[in-house]
């Protein structure tokens, strides 16, 4: 972990673009909320294949607009060069500095990944394309990611999509601490010297959760899912365990020298709020 001490830290927060009006004034009051928090930036998701493009690009004119920092998500599987070129100006036009490229999912249906398969060839991209205008950070996979073929692999990749030009990265959510910490340990292994922020995600709805985790391969330990099954529908009881919980792991983190936190709002700025008051952050 000695790499990552010399970092500041960075405090950050996820949306997904809002679908309708009323999802657009509720996830308002809840940047309201949360930019009294005065995190670094609001990172905003991108559908599989650029199914919410335009939403994305919106909602990230409207943060602008209120003065917050942006960061667009960006990912390349199933898009072809000229969109993400596309992108990429009407994003530096704008003037957002900061990007998170992915490499995203291929889109229901669609039997070929097109132009691009991984996320290096992006950051690649990107940089041809624009320079160091763009932060750009990347996603990594403390407990493997659930397509790779092994660790030693995973960790290969990973490496590439630095060496190919981004700033930093994000990690896909987890509640083993010790897991970030062997995931850093390793990048150090072999070289890498980037800001790598955990991703956080706050426990208030164990079905959903267990549906995200089973999908992108976090694993829930056994004794926290035990837990949360056993609330049943006692929504009050479980959230305090999962406030408790997540709580626990983000000053684990951080007493570790984890350079910040990344928070996945759900579009809702309570459960991050209070993690973050508990933190004294």
């Amino acid at each position: 972990m000695d790499s990552q001490a010399k970092f500041s830290r960075t405090f950050s927060c996820e949306y997904f673009p809002p679908k309708d009006e009323d999802a657009r004034a509720k996830l308002d009051e809840t940047t309201r909320e949360l930019a009294t928090l005065s995190p670094a930036y609001f990172s905003v998701t991108y559908g599989a294949g650029g199914s919410t493009r335009q939403g994305t690009y919106e909602t990230v004119r409207a943060l602008h607009e209120k003065g917050l920092t942006a960061a667009p998500h960006i990912s390349c599987v199933g898009a072809s060069r000229e969109s993400i070129r596309d992108q990429l100006l009407g994003y530096k036009a704008l003037g957002i500095k900061r990007l998170v490229a992915l490499g995203g999912d291929l889109p229901s249906g669609m039997a070929s990944p097109g132009e691009f398969r991984y996320a290096y060839q992006l950051v690649e991209l990107i940089r041809a394309e624009t320079g160091d205008w763009f932060h750009i950070e990347v996603a990594a996979y403390p407990e493997v990611h659930p397509r790779a073929t092994n660790a030693e692999d995973d960790l290969a990749h990973f490496r590439h999509k630095i060496d190919s030009g981004a700033n930093g990265a994000l990690t896909q959510y987890f509640y083993n601490a010790d897991a970030y910490f062997c995931f850093v340990d390793e990048c150090e292994r072999i070289g890498v010297d980037t800001p790598i922020v955990p991703g956080i995600m706050p426990i208030t709805n164990y079905k959903q959760l267990a549906r995200f985790s089973d999908g992108c391969g976090a694993e829930i330990p056994r004794w926290i899912r035990k837990r949360l099954e056993g609330f049943g529908d006692d929504l009050e009881a479980l959230r305090a365990f999962g406030l408790d919980v997540t709580t626990e792991l983000c000053r684990r983190l951080l007493d570790g020298g984890a350079p910040g936190l990344h928070f996945y709002t759900m579009n809702r700025a309570g459960p991050t709020r209070a993690i973050w008051q508990r933190l004294g952050l």
